[in-house]
């Protein structure tokens, strides 16, 4: 499992994968806008009995009545969307979904760390960002980040640690400390660091020894789409690509359609419904269609980066390899309670160019594989041969 310090579970228990969710401010420009008119927004198949727009009445009127009562709107809600049974229903305060849709911009507070549990328990970062105050202050790959302000972080799960990271629970701005407790090699030590407000560095492109190119998309924040467009675009022809979208926890739907159209010459990349209404999202004509292609997966692969993922496996454009993914395609859409406080309620599903639902069952890879991935995926490569 990985995780950075973007990318977090919500503050809450029981909101789910909150940023996951933001599938839907890409139906809708409204949620990146702020708008929030209609429901055209994130992603599946919710347990919510009643009709979608019933369960939004619902949850608005719990809310307005409770500011009436002189009590909170927000918590009112909460109670009503755990009482439906939706899924992915979740509540946000004002600022919290203020942070969600800066995120979205490719912004984040943090201090520049990428980090990953091995399977001793043990948390150790995998990236560290240039010019980040992790970066500053001599942090590298391969170290061991044993505590986080005293927390000792050995065995817990990556998201809590980047949620300790970020200083979520005291609603940690640019500028607050956090002090690390460090290992590497026999050496140990502190350092305290300084939150700062951080850009995402959502695609990363290298090549391998024998002349792969991987294309790392680690989630779909704005701009997404068009950098992994230009990444193939600088690929030399012909040459194989590995499109990895392990651990990416989605994004705007939007980019994840936009990568798409870099390697389909047009043609359907998913349907969706919301509120019972038929919708379609197709790429652009004029991708790559030619170039061997792998794109690799895994249980923390969700949402947005399933949706291309289904789209390039049932059209044929890629081989998958890795483990299942996670199994997130419902649509959320965003409400303004009355405190100012937002409401993401479920409001239907999308399916993959051939009808397959994504919600609650994920996409298995065409070649299941969970120690050295990225090695398979080189094989399965090689085996594909130069298409010219």
């Amino acid at each position: 499992m990985s995780g950075r310090d973007l990318f977090c579970q919500p503050r809450r228990a029981g909101r789910g994968a909150a940023l996951t969710l933001l599938f839907a401010s890409v139906l809708v420009a409204g949620a990146a806008t702020g708008s929030f008119g209609d429901p055209d927004r994130k992603s599946p198949t919710p347990s919510v009995r009643s009709t979608p727009a019933a369960h939004r009445e619902t949850v608005t009127d719990a809310a307005a009545e409770a500011m009436a009562d002189g009590k909170s709107p927000m918590e009112a809600a909460e109670r009503a969307v755990s009482r439906s049974g939706d899924r992915w229903g979740a509540v946000y305060s004002q600022g919290e979904y203020e942070e969600f849709e800066e995120a979205l911009d490719g912004q984040y507070t943090g201090v520049g760390l990428w980090a990953r549990r091995e399977r001793d328990g043990r948390i150790e970062v995998t990236r560290v960002q240039s010019g980040s105050p992790a970066a500053a202050a001599g942090i590298r790959t391969g170290d061991r980040l044993r505590s986080v302000d005293g927390e000792k972080v050995d065995g817990r799960p990556v998201t809590e640690v980047v949620s300790l990271l970020r200083g979520d629970a005291d609603d940690a701005a640019a500028g607050t400390k956090v002090s690390l407790g460090l290992e590497r090699g026999t050496r140990a030590w502190s350092e305290t660091l300084r939150r700062a407000r951080l850009s995402t560095d959502s695609v990363t492109v290298h090549k391998l020894p024998g002349g792969v190119t991987v294309i790392k998309v680690a989630a779909f924040t704005k701009g997404v789409g068009d950098a992994v467009r230009t990444a193939v675009g600088q690929t030399p022809e012909h040459a194989g690509v590995v499109l990895d979208l392990r651990g990416n926890s989605g994004g705007l739907v939007t980019e994840a359609v936009t990568a798409a159209s870099a390697f389909l010459d047009g043609g359907l990349v998913a349907t969706y419904d919301v509120n019972g209404a038929q919708r379609s999202l197709h790429a652009d004509p004029g991708g790559d269609t030619t170039r061997p292609l792998v794109a690799l997966v895994d249980g923390g692969t969700m949402s947005a980066a399933e949706l291309l993922t289904g789209a390039l496996q049932d059209r044929g454009r890629a081989v998958v390899v890795g483990s299942r993914t996670f199994g997130k395609g419902s649509i959320q859409m965003p409400s303004r309670l009355p405190d100012g406080s937002v409401a993401e309620l479920t409001v239907g599903h999308y399916r993959t160019p051939a009808g397959h639902a994504v919600d609650g069952r994920g996409i298995t890879p065409d070649l299941e594989v969970d120690a050295e991935a990225l090695e398979r995926a080189e094989t399965v490569l090689s085996g594909l041969g130069d298409p010219s």
